[in-house]
């Protein structure tokens, strides 16, 4: 039986090489973005919603979620990286932007899950999570975030296995936004991130299906870096 995998934010960047990826394999993909993607296979079904209008989730992705019936993997991609700046620099506005994209509307999706057999649920996190590098400010907070919000809702679905994951550097427009529109000697963890290894969207892709296929060995409510397995 094909299984059945929930892709928010896949119109783009990790989000729609997931989607390929498991479109190739087979599967059943649904995907919540704000555009849909340019694809035509019967094996896609998409629901267009901007994931930004949190108070608005419930009302617009129940139904599309529910009527899934089961799912085997949920990739809670859609993300933001908002501004690198100072701490002194950002408002309080521009911090709760990206953090209510990055967190709350995956609370609000996590809500919906949780009253269906959902099986595997991957928040996808980073390494800005644990690693405090200045400029990461409104993006660090976040990506902390929605790591104890995967460890809270591991006490509370105790049927589903839930992991917070790091899929490494990908090449994305985010990340062209910082190596290429960044001032690395203010901002010195742009120059490593330029120095250092940048995957392709598919090979992310293939590698988070890897941590996917160990999902037992790893205990729910965990952070994993894929670098680090």
């Amino acid at each position: 039986m094909n299984k059945n995998i929930l892709i928010t934010g896949c119109s783009s960047g990790l989000g729609l090489a997931l989607t390929n990826f498991y479109l190739d394999l087979g599967f059943n993909v649904y995907g919540i973005s704000r555009n849909k993607p340019n694809i035509n296979n019967k094996n896609f079904t998409h629901l267009a919603f901007d994931l930004s209008d949190t108070k608005n989730i419930k009302i617009n992705c129940k139904d599309f979620i529910e009527n899934i019936t089961n799912i085997d993997v949920v990739y809670l991609n859609a993300g933001m990286l908002g501004k690198i700046k100072t701490l002194k620099e950002l408002s309080i506005e521009e911090i709760n932007e990206v953090y209510s994209l990055n967190v709350y509307a995956n609370k609000e999706l996590l809500d919906i899950l949780a009253t269906i057999e959902t099986k595997i649920v991957i928040g996808i996190s980073s390494g800005a999570a644990v690693n405090g590098s200045m400029g990461w400010a409104s993006y660090s907070l976040s990506k902390a975030g929605i790591n104890m919000l995967i460890n809270l809702y591991s006490k509370e679905m105790l049927n589903t296995k839930l992991l917070a994951v790091a899929p490494g550097v990908i090449e994305t427009p985010m990340t062209d936004y910082i190596r290429f529109d960044i001032d690395d000697n203010i901002f010195t963890s742009a120059k490593k991130l330029k120095e250092g290894y940048i995957q392709k969207p598919l090979e992310a892709a293939s590698r988070l299906n890897e941590v996917v296929e160990k999902i037992n060995d790893f205990e729910s409510g965990s952070f994993i870096d894929v670098r680090n397995i």
